[in-house]
């Protein structure tokens, strides 16, 4: 039976944890709001950008440009970006992110290799410890998220695609949703998907003049489109993360108080057990004498 110095000292440090998880779950929600603005602001870009290029390529040849052609995959490993976070205490977040790069790593590779570029600490802790073959890394880089860092991871997927040491590309992250809901997407980036057309849609008629021509136009547009894609999946990981972090510090938080109400009566009870002790040998004492 614990006494109860030990007891206090247990009370005194479960309060301090819920002061900080208190503070972080602020610190979190604080955070969100804006991760959430920024990705409400760029999903509607990177979407019609996306139906805007699926429009065009629906009209060329698919060989117009590198990154839209389909290569011989049959050799070449396909690169998988796992984006996790650089912080833990957020609930599943990062732990999912690296199963579903398991289980796609377990499918891809019974017919080929998959190399990886992993972006956030944990992520990377994770697939470094186990030997994998790492194209490229990006750690530190939620602290001040800009488009740039974006560009950077997105150049080199281009460089490893269009240089044939890579197949294809794809990116696994969480999707923000809501405050309590995070989707895990796993989604191929390279070579560029096309959209399937409506049911019921039929395809234009009309044709259109290109000026310049559609290999000038997309050797500028289509580069744009994949940092386009690599940035809103980095808003969404961001905006993911602080969501499942806030959520994990309530849920902390909420158990904290369950302990000190828990650890408070059972400390009650062994200070009014002892004190009953000590009256029953006062009385023992008394009748002795």
């Amino acid at each position: 039976m614990p006494s109860l110095i030990d007891l206090r000292r247990r009370i005194r440090a479960v309060k301090s944890t819920q002061q900080i998880t208190k503070a972080m779950k602020m610190i979190a929600a604080s955070r969100l709001k804006r991760a959430q603005d920024r990705v409400v602001a760029a999903r509607p870009f990177a979407q019609r950008m996306l139906r805007v290029l699926n429009s065009l390529v629906s009209r060329v040849e698919s060989d117009s440009h590198p990154l839209l052609k389909m290569p011989d995959q049959s050799g070449a490993p396909a690169l998988l970006i796992v984006v996790t976070a650089d912080r833990g205490l957020c609930g599943s977040f990062n732990s999912n992110v690296i199963k579903a790069a398991g289980q796609f790593i377990t499918t891809e590779g019974q017919g080929r290799e998959v190399a990886l570029g992993l972006v956030g600490r944990k992520g990377r802790d994770f697939f470094r410890r186990r030997g994998f073959d790492v194209r490229y890394e990006a750690v530190g880089i939620y602290q001040r998220l800009s488009f740039s860092h974006a560009a950077d991871l997105a150049n080199a997927a281009i460089e490893e695609f269009t240089s044939g040491r890579v197949g294809s590309v794809y990116l696994v992250y969480n999707e923000f949703k809501s405050v309590m809901t995070q989707k895990l997407v796993v989604e191929r980036l390279l070579p560029i998907p096309r959209l399937e057309p409506e049911a019921g849609a039929q395809a234009p008629s009309v044709d259109y003049i290109f000026e310049p021509a559609p290999e000038k136009i997309f050797e500028d547009l289509l580069p744009r489109h994949v940092q386009v894609q690599v940035y809103r999946a980095l808003l969404e990981s961001n905006a993911a993360f602080f969501a499942a972090q806030m959520t994990a510090m309530d849920a902390a938080t909420r158990n904290s108080t369950e302990m000190l109400d828990s650890l408070t009566l059972y400390m009650n009870k062994i200070r009014q057990a002892a004190i009953t002790r000590e009256i029953i040998e006062v009385v023992s004492g008394a009748q002795a004498l």
